[in-house]
């Protein structure tokens, strides 16, 4: 695993969180739910980038998730030690990322993906939605790739194995995947975007496969963009737009 630039730079957004962290088994989870009627056997599962369900921005957009309807559920597979915040708007901080590295990676982060699902299951949720930014993606890809979810949103991912986990999706999977995709990316870049489109595309995956590329967007525009510039807010507000309905035709 590496950290691009961009995996770690960012704005930091303004708002207030309306969601809570809930203990649920050995993790701490971010959960927001709808303020009106909802159907509580669907849920979102939101897999964040490195800076965790501590970073504002995750949370807002949590948030944003619930008031279209959907119950989400963040969990904290950083154990409250992600990446640093000031590190948004300070990239000269030192900060020992390869050490950070170390301590958090795929086989750290799975049970709480894991953990979370199965008590989320035993209240009787059957029909899960997964996005995943950045860090949050192969989850996404692996839970896709299990049939263990229904829809699948990749935004702006990194550590996706192209091609091999594209096969593997079009050899075992039945869930609808979109990937919103921008035009500078070193972690998904022009190259995997056209492949993914290549294997997937017209019609090659079955259950359905749709990308989203925003021109003048960087890798993190969707969580971390600097929304006063207008590409970059368009880029934002339209891969969350295209991630909530596509929950909403195929959870």
């Amino acid at each position: 695993m590496s950290l691009h630039k961009e995996c770690v730079s960012g704005v930091k957004h303004e708002g207030t969180a309306e969601g809570n962290i809930v203990k649920m088994g050995n993790w701490d989870v971010y959960v927001a739910l709808p303020k009106g009627d909802y159907p509580k056997d669907k849920a979102i599962l939101f897999f964040t980038d490195v800076f965790g369900v501590q970073l504002i921005n995750n949370q807002l957009m949590a948030d944003d998730f619930a008031k279209n309807g959907f119950q989400v559920y963040m969990p904290d597979y950083f154990k409250g030690d992600p990446i640093p915040e000031d590190a948004l708007t300070n990239p000269d901080r030192k900060f020992d990322r390869e050490s950070w590295m170390k301590n958090h990676n795929a086989d750290t982060a799975w049970p709480a993906v894991r953990e979370v699902m199965e008590s989320l299951k035993g209240k009787g949720i059957t029909g899960f939605g997964a996005v995943g930014f950045c860090f949050g993606a192969p989850f996404v890809m692996t839970l896709a790739q299990e049939n263990a979810i229904k829809a699948g949103v990749f935004t702006h991912p990194s550590r996706l194995k192209v091609p091999d986990d594209l096969n593997t999706l079009l050899e075992k999977s039945s869930v609808p995947v979109l990937f919103n995709t921008c035009e500078v990316d070193q972690a998904f870049p022009i190259e995997s975007q056209a492949k993914a489109d290549e294997l997937l595309g017209d019609g090659k995956y079955k259950p359905g496969y749709l990308r989203t590329y925003w021109k003048g967007c960087t890798h993190g525009f969707a969580v971390r963009g600097d929304i006063s510039k207008p590409e970059i807010k368009a880029g934002k507000e339209g891969a969350f737009k295209a991630t909530a309905e596509f929950f909403m035709v195929n959870v």
